[in-house]
């Protein structure tokens, strides 16, 4: 396979719908219209989160602590909800392929406008943490992924490690590969495993953890897996309001920030490149911008067909927004993929997430 150059990826970028973006579009304020207001408001106040039950300690005793709490399972209550309204005629189920959501995840979190927080997490009864705390929506990408059982799993940029440990969680990997280039994130990332994963699954041939150029991975290991997550590293919108230390919109960080997108796009394709014919990708950034969400997975299918003949079909989520939107609130006028705002009532994301499907 030829090698992805950055000179390629850059004039692809010049050229993919680019064009077509009106002026006005490429501020936030004017992206988001009247919802911006409140989308500022809600970034500078704070976040919402999810408890992941960790399904290696004690789960149902972990998920009835929950429970006491008045928290919910927010992605079994949601299922169930749509099963009944489908065997009641509520609803039209969608086709199985689009419904599959990764299985055996429980996420807890507070129901609209509590601002409640989960205390600290603990070890169990079995010498791993109990649950682990995160922004609920962070889970999206990975239910979108829709695991099966005996998938062969790459975690393209996985550190801190959030989204790694809820893939574990599923039992449906039976090889996960969880990939970062930073070692200093990679050492927060074995850090989570250990605490949470117990040493027999991670000293096994279940997980292997690399820090490898992500962008090579496709030369690396092309038409490997099964399901590939590709979290790749974004403004993280939410984060950069609130830290002065390395803020990726710092005037010194200009040249870094504008050639982000490329980064993206060469991520998304090396993690295109390493999936089967026929296998499945998410996308994923906690970012806003538009540049950095649907442009990056458009030229990204753009750069495989022409320089690859590989074709890729972006999967239709409206049943996802549907499935989930009375925990999230959905931006609705994403060009493709789903978009979670954050909303003072559920004061979750930014989360961008898209899922394509490689079809040669």
């Amino acid at each position: 396979m030829a090698a992805l150059t950055l000179r390629g990826v850059r004039e692809l970028l010049k050229r993919v719908d680019f064009a077509t973006v009106p002026r006005r579009h490429r501020h936030k304020k004017k992206w988001f219209g009247d919802l911006w207001p409140s989308i500022r408001v809600s970034l500078l106040s704070e976040q919402k989160y999810g408890a992941l039950v960790n399904n290696f300690a004690a789960w149902d005793h972990v998920s009835a602590k929950l429970e006491q709490l008045s928290a919910k399972d927010f992605v079994n209550e949601a299922i169930s909800h749509w099963e009944l309204q489908s065997e009641g005629g509520q609803s039209a189920a969608p086709s199985p392929a689009s419904w599959a959501c990764s299985p055996n995840l429980r996420c807890f979190t507070f129901a609209r406008g509590d601002v409640s927080r989960f205390p600290p997490a603990r070890p169990g009864s079995l010498g791993v943490m109990d649950y682990y705390l995160m922004d609920a929506a962070s889970l999206l990408p990975v239910l979108a992924l829709g695991l099966q059982p005996g998938d062969i799993v790459l975690d393209l940029c996985a550190a801190p490690g959030g989204k790694t440990l809820a893939l574990l969680q599923t039992g449906c990997c039976r090889n996960l590969a969880a990939n970062d280039l930073s070692t200093s994130r990679i050492a927060r990332l074995q850090k989570i495993l250990h605490s949470y994963v117990p040493q027999e699954i991670r000293d096994g041939n279940r997980v292997r953890v690399t820090s490898w150029d992500g962008r090579k991975w496709g030369e690396l290991e092309g038409d490997t897996y099964d399901r590939v997550l590709v979290d790749v590293p974004c403004t993280t919108d939410r984060h950069s309001l609130h830290e002065e230390e390395n803020n990726i919109f710092k005037r010194s960080r200009k040249k870094e920030r504008q050639i982000l997108p490329v980064l993206q796009m060469q991520l998304l394709a090396a993690g295109l490149l390493a999936t089967k014919p026929g296998g499945h990708v998410v996308y994923s950034t906690c970012s806003l911008s538009h540049l950095q969400n649907e442009y990056v997975v458009q030229g990204a299918i753009e750069l495989l067909a022409n320089q690859y003949s590989i074709q890729v079909q972006v999967e239709d989520l409206t049943h996802f927004r549907r499935l989930f939107m009375d925990t999230f609130c959905f931006f609705s006028s994403c060009q493709v993929g789903e978009l979670v705002i954050p909303n003072l009532m559920a004061n979750f994301g930014p989360m961008y997430f898209c899922k394509m499907h490689r079809l040669t």
